[in-house]
């Protein structure tokens, strides 16, 4: 991957992400100066889980109770209840259960566990993360290429990726799926809270019949409002807090589970045999199908193990999930089975009906609790993916903070918590009826975990080059058996299901609408980009002065400069003696070296420098306000003694160099960015009037790009400029 600055030959400056020897090669104008900053400011998540103890270990896994499996662990609450059972007979729960087992050890244990967090971007996981693995790794996306460090050259590629670059339908077909998955991962994260805490709520009305269902969702909307503004203190606080909580959730239900199982149906074991699961659909046919609609909420925030990866680590989550979460999990279902197979008709209340009567007010105390944590996991995994979204300028500009020191992928954002919040109590409060949240979670469940196994089926054939027999394998076992499950869910769309989809469709149309109008936008300013020849001929009119002072001009162009560079100079008839033009780069890997963070060149023209600032997805750019001015302008200063070109060096013309750039910053400080709108003409289609027209309101609403550099408002100037569509 290389990046360039300028638009002449003697002007490019080249970066290998992945060469960093390269970094060092000469060109006509000086060499590339990358600033060299404190390693220990970014975390490398290889190395760091590499230097982490045992204990460090056990530690995270101890807080993942709190943070990663709460919709996972909680299930039990809602799974039961959300089936439309029939007179249900021993027969048929013992069908029900193996089908339980056998999707917890199989989605669980093997594809999430096992396989899917291997397939982690350096740290980062969920739907979009392997989105931008392969797009990384294949050059498939439609971020230019000189953003994508790729790692694969082209005979070492695979048919499959040669055909996803070469047809533009496929690709546009694999960004679908893509921001499909992110989209219902997003409804996932407002759909678990709303339907955990709910659940939990509701055992209150059994020992107080007179309780109405009104005052339960009432109450349920409160906790989730309290739930929600605990969110800005961050994950690791958060996580402290809960995983005390999770981890008497997690170790109380699995012996009640034991003692109904002893008390009620001791050889409930015998349906982990698969057979029960033939027998159950041989005898329900058609009921026994609709019935997995409420079955797949068993593994509901299984997506959350692999989402949530940033937060924590792979080796962290796997323990908590395969020696804590999972026999939790078999022993309380089979608990659950047992009393159920004795007490037939009260599937209903499957959870709390199953809970002895002297213990019923502490486990109701502790999975109202449960209930509350459990949402924590969802809106953990959204925060990430909507971050992750924003740098790659799929969705608009939100505020991003980042809550640890420690760790990178600790994120929370102000905006989306409240929406996220609002839609949660919205979705209790209209939709109050734990069946149709219950049909609307399964849509979302299934479908998730679908689009993850076409994914990482992707990712298994171009990147891994896993051997044929064992892709089929994997793809045939989980599409199949994920497949049934969507199948099944679908037939819920008019009872609840179709709540996913409208939250979907309008995330769906805010991502693409931002993006259409970003791309639009970048074809323009490629179109009518102003070279260093155009530049040249600007400066050299005798109308146009250098006026004291340092300017960083802000432009979103690669090899080139920006058109409203053209339109500054034109108007203002003046440019600082010091410019520095300077670009904001996004590259799709997670995070980019301190070493290749900050790159600066000379451009050939007296006082004109470039600088280009890089960043990953789950990058912090912490660059604050003057430090980042020192720490640019130290770097150009360094640049100018140390390499001044192919020609022999005049201490003189460095000296003078160098006092005229500390000359300038002595004058001030100014930051120069566009503000540009569409002019939508007659003669736009009526496609682009709208597409744009939707652009620009989000664009006008949402946050600027340099408040995220920590710069002075007072030294930020907005030069306005209409491009024609």
């Amino acid at each position: 991957m290389d990046l360039k600055l300028g638009g002449e030959p003697d002007s490019v400056a080249i970066l290998s992400v992945v060469d960093v020897e390269s970094l060092t090669n000469d060109t006509p104008n000086g060499r590339l100066h990358l600033l060299h900053t404190d390693p220990a400011n970014t975390l490398n998540p290889s190395k760091e889980n590499k230097l982490e103890s045992r204990r460090e270990t056990m530690i995270m896994a101890y807080r993942t109770l709190g943070v990663v499996f709460g919709g996972l662990v909680t299930s039990p609450l809602y799974v039961y209840p959300s089936m439309p059972l029939k007179s249900p007979t021993e027969d048929d729960y013992l069908g029900i259960y193996s089908i339980m087992f056998w999707t917890l050890t199989l989605i669980g244990v093997v594809k999430y566990a096992t396989i899917a967090l291997k397939a982690d971007d350096q740290g980062e996981g969920g739907t979009f993360a392997l989105y931008s693995l392969l797009c990384r790794n294949m050059n498939i996306g439609f971020l230019s290429p000189k953003n994508i460090a790729s790692n694969s050259s082209a005979a070492n590629k695979s048919r499959l990726g040669k055909f996803f670059e070469k047809s533009i339908v496929a690709r546009r077909i694999l960004l679908f799926i893509a921001m499909l998955g992110m989209c219902m991962l997003i409804g996932d994260g407002i759909l678990t809270p709303a339907i955990s805490v709910l659940s939990a709520m509701d055992g209150i009305r059994a020992p107080f019949p007179s309780v109405s269902k009104s005052l339960v969702e009432a109450l349920s909307a409160i906790v989730l409002i309290v739930l929600f503004l605990l969110q800005r203190f961050g994950t690791s606080r958060v996580s402290f807090l809960f995983s005390p909580i999770m981890g008497a959730w997690t170790l109380t239900t699995p012996l009640v589970g034991i003692y109904s199982i002893i008390h009620h149906y001791p050889s409930i074991f015998k349906a982990l045999s698969p057979h029960y699961i033939v027998h159950f659909f041989w005898r329900n046919g058609k009921e026994g199908w609709l019935l997995l609609g409420g079955t797949v909420l068993c593994i509901t925030g299984s997506e959350a193990l692999f989402a949530d990866l940033g937060h924590f680590n792979r080796r962290s989550i796997q323990i908590a999930f395969l020696f804590t979460i999972y026999p939790s999990l078999v022993l309380t279902y089979a608990g659950q089975t047992a009393y159920l197979i004795r007490h037939p008709n009260d599937h209903d209340d499957g959870f709390y009906k199953f809970i002895p009567a002297p213990i019923y007010w502490p486990m109701f105390i502790i999975a109202t609790s449960a209930a509350i944590v459990a949402s924590q996991s969802l809106i953990s995994a959204t925060f990430s993916i909507i971050k992750q979204s924003v740098v790659m300028d799929y969705f608009p500009r939100v505020k991003v903070v980042h809550t640890s020191s420690r760790k990178e992928g600790e994120v929370y954002s102000p905006e989306v918590n409240y929406i996220l919040m609002l839609l949660c109590v919205a979705v209790i409060l209209i939709f109050g009826d734990g069946k149709d949240i219950g049909y609307a979670f399964g849509v979302v469940v299934s479908l998730v975990m679908l689009i993850t196994t076409i994914l990482l089926t992707l990712v298994m054939i171009m990147i891994w080059r896993t051997p044929a027999v064992l892709v089929a394998l994997y793809f045939l076992v989980f599409f199949t058996m994920e497949g049934v499950y969507v199948s099944a869910v679908f037939t819920k769309i008019p009872e609840g299901g179709w709540i996913p989809f409208v939250i979907s469709f309008f995330l769906a149309l805010i991502m693409f609408g931002w993006f259409y109008g970003r791309h639009r936008k970048i074809e323009y300013e490629l179109t009518h980009k102003i070279d260093l020849g155009r530049l040249r001929i600007l400066l050299s009119d005798p109308g146009v002065q250098r006026v004291p002072g340092l300017c960083f001009f802000y432009t979103n162009i690669q090899d080139g400069l920006t058109p409203i560079l053209g339109h500054y100079i034109k108007n203002m008839r003046s440019l600082h003696k010091v410019t520095i033009f300077t670009t904001l780069r996004y590259l799709l890997v997670p995070k980019v070296s301190p070493q290749e963070r900050i790159v600066v060149k000379k451009m050939g023209l007296k006082g004109v420098y470039g600088c280009v600032i890089q960043y990953g997805y789950a990058d912090s750019l912490s660059l604050e306000g003057d430090d980042f001015v020192n720490q640019v302008t130290d770097c150009l200063l360094e640049h100018i003694q140390i390499y001044t070109g192919r020609l022999p060096s005049n201490p003189v013309e460095i000296q003078e160099e160098i006092s005229y750039m500390e000359e300038a910053k002595r004058y001030g400080v100014v930051h120069i960015r566009g503000k540009t709108r569409f002019y939508i003409g007659k003669n736009c289609s009526w496609f682009d009037r709208i597409m744009l027209a939707f652009y620009e309101v989000m664009h006008s609403n949402c946050r600027s790009a340099l408040p995220t550099l920590g710069v002075p408002l007072p030294q930020c100037i907005e030069v306005g400029m209409l491009y024609e569509a």
